[in-house]
């Protein structure tokens, strides 16, 4: 059935089952690319295998011209955990300035509400698509990151240092989505006509840089694994026989090797329909999965004008020189590390050197 947001504020055990599937290309009919992907048709597909009583969402991460992405993660973490803010406060719904895909699509509440997560998508160069992994470094929060952005004044660099040190932080800290359950379905081509006889780009032209049989990945899967392993790490459960890698259109051209191809000359669809059936068995045997404390779902980000206004006043004082008293900017410029006083912060490296 379709999605009702309104189910989450029902007790665990009277909602119906809820799963999320995610089409991770970055391709869509919509933009220059101008065909849709494999995995929107995986996807649709599997939303019409999975048990019809089950609420089933999808969304399609695909680049849509002039629409918003992902914005990339600040890596507020790297400054202290207790910055990374839960659901991600470095951007926000409907901004203008900062337009931002996974809040404009509420992404961090509907896999709050989901059960089980189904990540489907193609291997690009070794990796997941910019946009999964966009997705997924936007995740960090739900890794142990800050509930309580209030304790922070919104993003207080200083503050955050100190909350994470505090004895509160402990109780604070926790792994958001822990108990979800997710599953992953990537593939590939292999490079399709690209490749001689000896593995190496037949356009290639020094052939002696590199040894094809030292290729890194041995088992294509492990191109997701930072994606699984992060889920992991988060306490969200990804079960080995529901991370699968599927190779079809070895020895194609890319323009032969399209969805509509992939449904009349492979055998996708039958392998992508195991892995769908046990994805469904797996999430109905396991059950429901009771909500965290601090949940993504209904929550209202609080405002923070006074906060954004203290904040572009410390930013002014770095610029001139005068960072906060004892902390890491004060520490980095006595000891001469980064050189990065400005008022012009959007101006780059390289248009310094110009000069």
């Amino acid at each position: 059935m379709k999605p009702n947001d309104d189910n989450g504020k029902l007790p665990t055990p009277e909602r119906p089952f809820r799963v999320l599937l995610i089409s991770g290309s970055d391709r869509r009919q919509y933009n220059c690319p101008g065909v849709d992907s494999k995995s929107r048709t995986l996807m649709l597909r599997m939303s019409e295998r999975l048990p019809q009583e089950w609420e089933i969402d999808y969304e399609d991460l695909g680049n849509v011209y002039a629409h918003a992405r992902i914005q990339s993660c600040n890596a507020c973490v790297s400054t202290s955990m207790a910055l990374c803010v839960w659901p991600c406060n470095c951007y926000e719904k409907n901004n203008s300035a900062e337009p931002d895909l996974m809040w404009d699509l509420d992404m961090y509440a509907r896999l709050d509400l989901a059960d089980a997560w189904a990540i489907i998508g193609p291997v690009n160069w070794y990796a997941p698509t910019s946009n999964l992994k966009l997705m997924f470094d936007r995740l960090v929060c739900m890794n142990g990151g800050n509930p309580r952005e209030d304790l922070i004044e919104h993003k207080n660099q200083e503050m955050a240092m100190k909350l994470e040190h505090a004895p509160e932080w402990a109780e604070l800290s926790r792994n958001h989505l822990e108990g979800s359950t997710a599953g992953f379905f990537c593939y590939g081509d292999g490079g399709g006509d690209e490749l001689d006889e000896t593995g190496r780009p037949k356009i290639l032209r020094h052939k002696e840089y590199f040894d094809p049989e030292k290729e890194p990945l041995p088992e294509m899967r492990d191109t997701y694994a930072p994606l699984v392993w992060q889920c992991r790490y988060g306490g969200v459960e990804v079960p080995d026989h529901l991370w699968r890698y599927v190779g079809f259109g070895q020895g194609k051209k890319y323009s032969d090797n399209q969805a509509d191809d992939m449904a009349t000359e492979t055998n996708v669809f039958a392998e992508f329909d195991e892995w769908a059936d046990a994805f469904a068995a797996f999430v109905r045997d396991k059950g429901k999965v009771e909500p965290g404390k601090y949940r993504a779902y209904g929550y209202k980000p609080p405002g923070h004008l006074t906060e954004d206004l203290k904040l572009k006043w410390r930013e002014i004082k770095i610029g001139l020189g005068h960072p906060p008293e004892g902390s890491s900017p004060a520490r980095q410029k006595e000891l001469g590390l980064n050189r990065d006083e400005t008022l012009r912060p959007k101006k780059s490296e390289g248009e310094k050197l110009r000069e």
